[in-house]
């Protein structure tokens, strides 16, 4: 009768959790599921954890109780404290370090997960008459050194799940600020000689939200103004969920500079919809502070336009559109026909666009005759893998174009995906580097 009594309050508690979730984050409701089984696997987990933990010293069993439910406690106390107060009106580093816990701590949990199952299949299979004989049972239950193979699966479990908590804290406090400078040199059949040797200088996603102090965003604006670019390129994804994310970083951001200006173009989080608003207008206040914030620090905003550039008598046109993206959640408001409107069909065009689905969709198979693209949003996943020979990452499988550049065989038009600067959900990188892109385009 206990047991069911507990059942029961776990299934109202997750109802009611739903319900919480839906209504301070709604556009991330779909994501709750992953939350429900997230608990499950706990308790899965925590099974064999008890059993394991069974035989040690009170004070010992109790921290590792404490330690095992603690991110499952934060994930609780993050959409209960929602209600109490808005996810966006928290601190920014607070909320980040939050966050970021959470997902190393059920990072590390998967793979004891797991190596569980392998275990429990390992001895259904060996408990079935059907294939083994007692007596064969008991002799392949045993390692060489004695150890059970379940037992042996669980510890590999955990040493694992170790060392993945281990690299996913390195990846918050150190390499999230590794950053790498890339450098390209790019060959153009029709770009004018009077732009031969131009340099643009790209960067991508801050996600302002997830830095935790000002020092590491200057630090990264003195690399980006000792490469001494002619023009500077943001594309997008300034903030996580708000324009105030911002402000703390207004100083530091008006002094990144170059001679032909620094312009940039909106991401998918930029518009608010990932907030719960209490109004249209409210959202709508929210993206005109960013017009504003834009202005104030000198950063010129290409919604659907286009500007031309002149250097040594001749022209190129920069052309900026909104967020366009293929997945039914993010905005397509980015208007090509409008950005390029009264342009000559022979002058070399540079595209900012943020979502690189944008150029296999639009820009791609409706011929629209962008020299060079210039996306960001994948950020490379923050995870991955990128030697001499190899490149890898969840990324790929997401999107044909995820970092670096791209052709396309049949127009020659190319595309280059930033992996971001920034960071978003896990505070920190693996494999994938924060990227400040020097191009040097020649005729």
């Amino acid at each position: 009768m206990k047991s069911k009594v507990v059942s029961f309050s776990i299934i109202l508690a997750l109802i009611a959790g739903y319900f919480l979730f839906a209504h301070e984050m709604p556009a991330y409701t779909g994501r709750y599921l992953i939350f429900v089984v997230l608990l499950f696997m706990d308790l899965y987990l925590w099974s064999a954890v008890r059993k394991t933990i069974f035989s040690y010293q009170l004070w010992l069993k109790k921290t590792i109780t404490f330690i095992f439910w603690l991110p499952l406690m934060m994930v609780v106390f993050l959409i209960a404290g929602g209600v109490i107060k808005p996810i966006i009106d928290w601190n920014d580093a607070f909320k980040t370090y939050w966050v970021g816990f959470i997902l190393v701590f059920y990072a590390a949990k998967l793979f004891p997960m797991f190596f569980l199952v392998i275990a429990d299949l390992v001895r259904l299979v060996q408990r079935l008459p059907v294939f083994f004989k007692k007596e064969e049972r008991r002799e392949l239950v045993k390692t060489e050194n004695g150890i059970t193979r379940s037992k042996f699966l669980q510890y590999l479990g955990y040493l694992t799940g170790g060392m993945v908590f281990g690299t996913m804290l390195t990846g918050m406090f150190k390499w999230v600020y590794d950053f790498n400078i890339i450098k390209k040199q790019i060959h153009f059949d029709r770009l004018p000689v009077g732009f031969d040797g131009f340099k643009v200088l790209q960067i991508s996603d801050l996600h302002l939200g997830t830095w935790t102090s000002l020092k590491p965003l200057e630090e990264a604006v003195k690399m980006i103004n000792s490469l001494k670019a002619d023009l500077v390129i943001f594309s997008g994804d300034l903030v996580n969920f708000a324009t105030k994310e911002a402000f703390k970083f207004e100083d530091v951001l008006k002094k990144v500079t170059a001679p032909m200006g620094v312009y940039c173009t909106l991401g998918n989080h930029d518009y608010g919809d990932y907030v719960s608003w209490p109004s249209a207008a409210a959202k709508q206040q929210n993206l005109n502070q960013l017009f504003a914030f834009y202005k104030r620090i000198g950063w010129k905003l290409m919604n659907n336009r286009h500007v031309k550039l002149e250097r040594k008598g001749s022209q190129i046109a920069l052309i900026g559109v909104e967020n366009w993206g293929s997945h039914a959640r993010f905005p397509k408001r980015g208007d090509l026909k409008k950005a390029t409107l009264g342009l000559d069909d022979d002058i070399f065009k540079l595209l900012v666009s943020h979502d690189p689905t944008h150029w296999d969709y639009v820009v791609v198979p409706e011929n629209y005759d962008m020299d060079l693209t210039l996306s960001g949003h994948t950020h490379g996943f923050q995870f991955g893998i990128e030697m001499k020979g190899i490149k890898w990452s969840p990324a790929q499988y997401l999107y044909r174009e995820w970092a670096g550049l791209y052709k396309d065989q049949n127009t020659g038009r190319r595309i280059y995906v930033n992996r971001g600067l920034g960071s978003i959900g896990y505070p920190g990188r693996i494999g994938i580097l924060p990227e400040i892109t020097l191009f040097e385009l020649k005729a």
